[in-house]
């Protein structure tokens, strides 16, 4: 009998941790995983990627969806702001300030998962572990930061099909 009293708090505490939404999910709602991949340079593994749109859906650029970056190395602000704008300049996207970019991107650790949800075409919200570093709102922004990772000129065709689960 007293066995059952000290297991039904611990079952109770792990239903209740189990019943939490994902950082992703508590983000955007209805959200579901659309494809996976992992981006490597010469051939070192950088990060794994999540796509998520509703219900699993194939990529609309109309509609919301989020990307989800699980780092697999340490990178600076520096780093991560730096390539985010030699990305956007190569791919042809509308360029967000140095400045906004440094609000929005900290330094990550390995295993640091940053979050970004469109919210439209001109607002895109990004979250450290769980906690929203920033917005950026801009004319395009949504698709000119998303086309790194999503778009047809992406630095890995394979890795873009891979995520948009093609």
């Amino acid at each position: 009998m007293h066995m059952h009293r000290l297991l039904l708090p611990l079952v109770l505490l792990a239903a209740s941790v189990l019943a939490q939404p994902s950082p992703a999910q508590a983000a955007f709602p209805g959200a579901s995983e659309r494809g996976t991949a992992v981006y490597r340079h010469l051939g070192l593994p950088i990060y794994s990627a999540r796509l998520l749109t509703k219900g699993g859906a194939a990529l609309n650029w109309e509609e919301d969806f989020a990307l989800e970056l699980r780092y697999l190395r340490n990178f600076t602000q520096y780093d991560l702001v730096e390539s985010t704008l030699r990305e956007i300049d190569r791919t042809g996207g509308v360029r967000p300030g140095r400045e906004q970019l440094n609000s929005c991107f900290k330094d990550v650790q390995k295993g640091d998962r940053f979050l970004a949800v469109t919210e439209g075409a001109n607002r895109i919200t990004f979250r450290l572990n769980g906690s929203q570093t920033c917005t950026l709102s801009q004319p395009g922004i949504s698709r000119s930061f998303m086309a790194i990772f999503l778009g047809e000129n992406s630095r890995s065709a394979r890795f873009t099909r891979k995520l948009r689960g093609q």
